[in-house]
């Protein structure tokens, strides 16, 4: 399946989807029980196809909420009834070969896929757990088959309306959605979001390492390592660094949500 891509500046990524794919395998009839499956048995060894029965279901995920510097990347997937693939897992547990070769075959078989961003400048405004979810809904808004039902990797979630409700007004019900911890190791659509977003990210990240190759960014994308946080301590910070983190690693972040 063929991703449509839009580019923007980097400065200007912030601003919602990146890329999008859509292609319709919603083949057949799905299941009449709308009901939260929870947990399926006899599925063996491989992640969970979905949560919700009989419903058009996106899995989201989120990569570089703990970064120092940078976006924060989130992706939203929709994969066929019952798809399966053996191969697919949390990103983190991945190389990051493996998991550029999984993004081509997530691209390839999702029913539509769709990237959300959201900016250093805005993280700040908000924090970092409202960003990531914002980061979420934006890739939702970007799909091109519009869900039913989403299920997010972690605890946390804000209720999502589709754009059209929104534009509508009115007393629309958000969609249906379950946050699920580790989700990106246990339902596939988790996973595919998890590889899409941090795959994403990181050529983000290298792209910035170029203009500072001081801050080691191709290495750590971002992340608080010893060379980041000397970095800072040298050269100060860059454009792209959050500044409501605390960049010296000398305190505790706390949100309000």
């Amino acid at each position: 399946m063929e991703g449509r891509y839009l580019s923007f500046p980097i400065e200007d990524v912030g601003k919602g989807l990146i890329k999008n794919g859509i292609d319709m395998k919603l083949k057949g009839v799905l299941h009449k029980d709308s009901s939260p499956l929870h947990h399926r048995e006899g599925q063996g060894v491989g992640l969970l196809s979905h949560y919700y029965e009989g419903k058009i279901e996106a899995g989201c995920d989120e990569a570089g909420r703990g970064c120092l510097a940078g976006s924060v990347y989130a992706a939203a997937v929709i994969l066929p009834p019952d798809y399966q693939n053996a191969d697919l897992n949390d990103s983190k547990q991945l190389t990051d070969r493996r998991r550029k070769q999984l993004r081509e075959i997530i691209e390839r078989d999702a029913v539509a896929w769709a990237v959300g961003v959201v900016t250093p400048e805005e993280i700040d405004k908000i924090n970092i757990l409202n960003a990531s979810i914002l980061a979420m809904h934006r890739a939702l808004d970007q799909l091109v088959v519009r869900p039913e039902a989403i299920i997010v990797d972690g605890n946390r979630f804000k209720p999502y309306y589709s754009p059209l409700t929104r534009l509508e007004g009115g007393s629309h019900s958000p969609l249906p959605h379950t946050t699920i911890v580790k989700g990106d190791a246990k339902y596939l659509s988790i996973a595919a979001a998890s590889i899409l977003a941090k795959t994403y990210r990181d050529d983000y990240m290298d792209a910035l390492a170029a203009e500072y190759p001081q801050y080691d960014w191709l290495s750590n994308k971002g992340y608080p390592t010893k060379k980041h946080r000397d970095a800072i301590r040298q050269y100060g910070i860059t454009p792209y660094h959050r500044r409501s983190y605390n960049l010296l690693g000398d305190g505790q972040l706390s949100f309000d949500f």
